[in-house]
């Protein structure tokens, strides 16, 4: 049985005449982006024209909707009631699915961005808030996840479809959880480094912890970030290193249809 697995990115976070990352390259090699959709990034005809391009490239669309930060890039944290971010949360989604419309295509799934998915995946109450989003919005969206933190949890009791993520260009602390970007070397930024542990991740079915920890995960699609000045080197590199080692890239509908 051939080996699959999913690509995804986050895309569309310029804004105006400004540009953030090289979107054009980028859906060219990976299967899935996650598009701002106006809180940290992005904005109307960003959206759209993101949209447009991923359909002419045939790979699927989800929402990265953040907190409301474009001076901190959605990377500041924010306390906030859970009901606010739920409708925060929400609003995005339909931002997105407006511009989608545009490209004829739908949005398959949300995968929150920067300090919001850092601060979902151990706040329960912030995780809830999203998923009840999701469901509000559109119950078919996949709820992506990185693996074994609240967002599984609540993607789970909310019964929204569920899919798990783990990152190509980022250090994990011992307990499964992102080492922080303040943190020096917690960005992957040799193709080569990446490439060996994105091929460990996928046919070993673990990650390296930053301490050489071995961690059992299970994960539908491999993230990596477009801002990143060697994002589309990485990007590169790791798609020939899977398709060498015979694992088939696909979009994520295509990987959660079995």
């Amino acid at each position: 049985m051939t080996l699959r697995m999913n690509i995804n990115a986050d895309m569309g976070e310029g804004y105006g005449h400004y540009d953030i990352g090289d979107d054009d390259a980028i859906l060219k090699i990976v299967t899935s982006v996650n598009v701002a959709c106006g809180m940290h990034g992005g904005d109307a005809t960003v959206m759209r024209d993101v949209c447009l391009k991923a359909k002419e490239n045939g790979v699927s669309v989800g929402a990265h909707p953040g907190f409301n930060d474009v001076w901190g890039f959605g990377r500041r944290q924010i306390q906030m009631r859970p009901s606010d971010l739920e409708y925060l949360v929400a609003y995005q989604l339909g931002a997105l699915a407006g511009m989608a419309a545009y490209a004829g295509i739908k949005v398959t799934h949300v995968k929150p961005h920067g300090a919001l998915n850092n601060m979902a995946a151990v706040n329960a109450d912030y995780a809830v808030a999203i998923g009840r989003a999701m469901k509000t919005v559109d119950p078919s969206l996949w709820y992506l996840a990185l693996s074994g933190t609240e967002m599984e949890k609540a993607a789970l009791a909310l019964d929204l479809p569920l899919a798990r993520e783990a990152f190509i260009d980022r250090m994990y602390d011992d307990d499964g959880n992102l080492q922080s970007r303040t943190i020096p070397g917690s960005v992957i930024r040799d193709p080569e480094v990446a490439v060996e542990r994105t091929l460990r991740m996928v046919l070993d079915g673990e990650i390296i912890s930053v301490n050489g920890k071995k961690m059992p995960t299970k994960f539908d699609s491999l993230c990596l970030h477009g801002d990143e000045p060697t994002a589309i080197a990485v990007a590169s590199a790791v798609r020939k290193g899977m398709e060498a080692a015979g694992i088939k890239v696909v979009t994520l509908p295509e990987m959660m249809a079995g």
